[in-house]
């Protein structure tokens, strides 16, 4: 039957053998399916291929058939029976080519356009025949299932261990096996102490990059546990970097649960087409397993939910409304703490002003979403700070030195723990040192290769040991570590004179960030008008309300007060600019930018207000305008009056203008002059 369905064009074909296993650990342990795949080669020659037009594809053993993207024998099988280059393909069974339905087809296709065999342990076959084809249709989703099937096995015994909390896998450092397959904290001291101390300078500082600056300012090593090869379960050390901090962080093994199913793979088409899979972090609910307090923890269960919290609120891309942040450099305190009472979401800081050192909180969301054309509130920091720091020292009240001495006493603890990692690296350098000495002593001297190295590796454990100890003495020096139980009294009496503490130039505005976060939760900010409303929930969530003048305008700032513009409108009754200045100076009235009044100033609230100058006029004076429109004269023919003594004239103060005083039979006759003047033309009176 098979050499009936073998022709002759056929044989002229090459005819290639397609080799595949899933994994390389099956190419190393199940040599007997290799084999008889190789096998397959006799098989064609016995049919009639020729040796010399067998090609063997070997290229994909150790690749899973799931998909065609990295199997690149596969890829050939396919482009060469696409051009009609193959007389067959051999495989030891279907799911050998493929374990897609897509990729199986499609190889079916192409056999069937271009007269392809396919022979298997079970026969030959020709995809151009129905018959053919359909059966080869029935291998390949049989070959499909049966991977489905396996894949469903497997994970459900996977899953079913790790309900029970029996599915082992790599454990974080801090933890190991013992000899009964029970999971224990490491029995490194120096290791435990290692990740005590992460945790508690994460939760006093509440970042992470703190903590990587605090250990690398303390020269302090953090551990890792090296898998595979000849490095298996290798301790090293080394330096703390932010991503291994946010690995324990994040890793709820530390609070001695067991957790199946913190990431799940997902499969995503790439731009090119292939298909990639990756692996996605889940959240808390969609854990298949989580068993708590399975073995020993470093920490509470609780208090890693509350540094994912801190984690999350320190993000920030991420929900603005959640991102409070941790306390920073910046002189502006409350930072992170402040909500709008207009948008709800959290109040940002900008440094503008004085080559950017004046702090100011804005919350610019609605502007920025298109939903007003302006801000929703923009507050100096001065303007809002002294009020809530006011009241924080009423609430810190002498009564908290117990507090203050409890927190000394867990800094002493903490930097005992920081002495003891030390003292435990020095012993790990000496026994080091002592182990590289005896290796030393007891090779033989004549072998002098082998002396030689282990000398060489003696000098660097001893090198090692004294840096060791010049680092341990340099860090004696450091007054941070030497806190005397006398400094216990000096620190109650600044307790009861907390003030003092927070002016101090030795406290640091992130310092006193940090202050402010033990006692607030958040203050909702509301501005009303000429008022500030500080809604404060502190952290026991009591709540109260803190009002506060809004901070004046510039111009409202340096503008005159109504007070003085009063004054200026009575004393301009009776004295002209320069009297009313020489008032204001004598009395020791100044402006709202402290400096004397001059005439300009005067003249200017004159004008700004529409104060009218003193009238010093008598009763029957007239003014120069006056005269003019009452003889129907020009300002010439008036001032020549004036210079001639025509008419009588005064001047009240130097630099006001004349007033003329003129009877009855002085009008008279200015009538006649101005009747007969024959300069005067186009004047008469009656």
């Amino acid at each position: 039957m098979i050499n009936q369905k073998i022709q002759p064009y056929h044989l002229q074909k090459p005819a290639y053998v397609y080799l595949r296993q899933s994994t390389m650990g099956q190419v190393r342990l199940h040599q007997e399916s290799t084999e008889r795949q190789y096998a397959l080669r006799e098989k064609a020659i016995q049919l009639g291929w020729a040796p010399d037009n067998i090609r063997v594809l070997d290229g994909d053993l150790g690749l899973s058939g799931a998909q065609a993207t990295h199997r690149e024998d596969f890829k050939t099988v396919v482009a060469d029976v696409s051009m009609n280059k193959v007389g067959a393909v051999f495989a030891l069974e279907a799911s050998r080519l493929s374990r897609s339905n897509a990729d199986w087809h499609r190889l079916l296709e192409l056999c069937s356009l271009t007269d392809t065999l396919i022979l298997d342990e079970d026969g030959c076959y020709n995809p151009a025949e129905f018959n053919d084809q359909l059966l080869l249709g029935l291998k390949g989703t049989m070959s499909q299932a049966e991977l489905h099937f396996i894949r469903a096995r497997l994970q459900g015994g996977k899953l079913n261990k790790a309900r029970k909390g029996e599915l082992r896998f790599p454990l974080p450092v801090g933890y190991c096996c013992n000899d009964q397959k029970q999971t224990v904290l490491d029995p490194n001291q120096q290791v435990q102490g290692a990740i005590r101390l992460l945790f508690e300078k994460f939760r006093e500082t509440g970042s992470a990059y703190a903590v990587v600056h605090y250990f690398g300012q303390q020269n302090i090593v953090f551990p890792k546990r090296a898998y595979g090869e000849a490095w298996a379960g290798k301790l090293l050390w080394g330096r703390l970097s932010h991503s291994r901090v946010l690995s324990v962080l994040k890793n709820p093994s530390y609070t001695g649960a067991y957790v199946y199913g913190r990431y799940r793979s997902q499969k995503q088409l790439s731009e090119d087409g292939t298909l990639q899979q990756s692996l996605k972090v889940q959240s808390l609910d969609d854990w298949q397993v989580l068993i708590k307090d399975h073995y020993d923890a470093y920490i509470s269960w609780e208090d890693y939910l509350k540094n994912q919290t801190i984690l999350e609120s320190n993000c920030t891309h991420g929900d603005q409304r959640l991102c409070t942040g941790p306390a920073r450099e910046g002189s502006a305190l409350l930072q992170g703490l402040l909500i709008c009472r207009e948008c709800g979401r959290k109040i940002t800081v900008r440094y503008l002003g004085d080559n950017g050192r004046r702090p100011f909180y804005q919350c610019s969301w609605k502007k920025r979403e298109g939903l007003c054309a302006h801000e929703c509130l923009s507050i100096r920091a001065d303007a809002i700070e002294p009020a809530i720091i006011a009241r924080v020292f009423e609430v810190v009240t002498p009564e908290q030195v117990d507090i203050a001495l409890k927190t000394l006493d867990e800094l002493q603890a903490r930097h005992q723990r920081i002495e003891k990692q030390w003292q435990m690296r020095l012993a790990q350098a000496e026994y080091e040192s002592q182990l590289a000495q005896r290796r030393y002593e007891e090779v033989d001297p004549a072998n002098r290769l082998v002396a030689a190295t282990l000398e060489k590796q003696w000098n660097e454990t001893l090198i090692n040991l004294e840096q060791v100890h010049h680092q341990i003495a340099e860090i004696k020096k450091d007054n941070a570590l030497q806190l005397a139980v006398e400094s216990k009294d000096r620190l109650m009496k600044l307790c009861s004179d907390f003030p003092t503490v927070w002016h101090a130039a030795s406290t640091q505005p992130k310092n006193k960030k940090r202050i402010l976060r033990h006692l607030i939760k958040d203050i909702t900010v509301e501005k009303r008008e000429k008022k500030i409303l500080l809604h404060v929930r502190w952290q026991g969530n009591q709540t109260e309300t803190i009002i506060t003048d809004a901070p004046v305008k510039s111009y409202d700032k340096w503008r005159f007060s109504k007070e003085t513009i009063d004054q200026v409108r009575t004393l301009s009754l009776q004295y002209d600019d320069k009297e009313i200045a020489n008032h204001f100076n004598q009395q020791g009235i100044k402006t709202n930018k402290a400096n004397p009044f001059t005439v300009g100033s005067i003249k200017w609230i004159r004008y700004k207000h529409k104060i009218p100058a003193p009238d010093l006029r008598r009763p029957g004076d007239l003014t120069v305008n006056d005269v003019m429109e009452k003889f129907t004269v020009s300002r010439h023919v008036v001032y020549y009056w004036i210079d001639r003594n025509i008419v009588d004239a005064r001047k009240p103060k130097p630099g006001r203008p004349f007033l003329l005083s003129i009877n009855a039979s002085k009008e008279k006759e200015l009538i006649e002059w101005v009747n007969n003047s024959k300069r005067i033309k186009g004047h008469s009176h009656p």
